[in-house]
């Protein structure tokens, strides 16, 4: 089966989603808490939630740019822009963000399903999400060609990248019991940012 990404984008889009995945906020205050006040696996099943709730995000952006791409022809760069725009915005937002010391608080114990829950919920929660993916996915794959098995690379992608760095803060937290910084926090905020600039720009002046 053929993809329309490259080598070169695939890899491309699993660094940036490695860094804004990186981003410390309320998922990884979730994670982190989790993992903290009632162990790693409890952390593993709210990163699980956070997953699936991306997956759901990404799917919706995907074949709904698809739809657009079909049915608004030349009107479909319009979109190209905003999106380029809205992403350039969160970037200077994040690099110019004040950093805080992220705190967890003590929380009662609860069952698994509770931890995906929060995971889930909180991803679902976040409605600027689709608008994001909206904006971010161009950059790296034709959405007017995309195939069930580019979705399924994206799924995977987004699997092991920000799947990865959850784990990761779940892990520091109930190995260490160490919060992050205000100093590497405004470092994170920073390359986050920069990287989002980056795809905006790439993505308002790509042909």
């Amino acid at each position: 089966m053929q993809s329309s990404m490259t080598f070169s984008s695939i890899v491309a889009l699993f660094s940036a989603m490695v860094v804004l995945a990186c981003i410390p906020s309320v998922s990884v205050l979730a994670v982190s808490t989790r993992s903290a006040t009632s162990g790693f696996i409890h952390g593993v099943f709210t990163t699980i939630g956070i997953v699936v709730g991306d997956i759901i995000f990404i799917i919706i952006a995907i074949w709904g740019l698809s739809l657009l791409a079909e049915t608004m022809g030349s009107l479909f760069v319009l979109i190209k822009y905003l999106g380029g725009a809205y992403l350039i915005l969160l970037g200077i937002r994040l690099c110019t963000s004040k950093s805080k010391n992220v705190e967890t608080q003590e929380v009662v114990k609860s069952s698994l399903i509770s931890s995906f829950l929060t995971g889930l919920l909180i991803t679902l929660g976040d409605q600027k999400a689709t608008l994001f993916y909206l904006g971010f996915f161009p950059a790296f794959v034709d959405i007017s060609k995309i195939s069930y098995f580019d979705t399924g690379i994206i799924i995977t992608i987004t699997t092991v990248a920000v799947g990865g760095v959850k784990l990761g803060y779940a892990f520091m937290a109930d190995r260490a019991r160490l919060l992050i910084s205000s100093k590497i926090t405004k470092g994170i905020n920073i390359a986050a940012g920069c990287v989002m600039i980056a795809v905006g720009v790439f993505l308002v002046t790509k042909a």
